[in-house]
């Protein structure tokens, strides 16, 4: 399993998101996970826009094997559905 968080410096549900995946790293041997910070790779809300194919009002937008999952809550409830904790 491969997530791809696009996300944002200062945001705190950016960094909920991203201690989620390190404790995943560390509980499971099939989990990889990256953050795209959007400011430092000058990424724009249309840029983002576009990978996910809808309106983007909020960070972090989350992927989970190249499939759009949503936020921060979404993808805490996309973990717990899951049992992947």
């Amino acid at each position: 399993m491969f997530v791809v968080i696009f996300g944002r410096p200062g945001c705190p549900y950016c960094v909920r998101a991203v201690q989620l995946s390190e404790q995943l790293v560390e509980a499971r041997d099939d989990f990889k996970f990256k953050y795209v910070d959007i400011h430092a790779e000058g990424i724009s809300k249309a840029d983002l826009e576009k990978t996910v194919g809808k309106p983007v009002e909020t960070v972090p937008q989350i992927f989970v094997d190249q499939v759009h999952i949503g936020g921060c809550t979404e993808f805490e409830q996309y973990v717990r559905e899951n049992n992947l904790l």
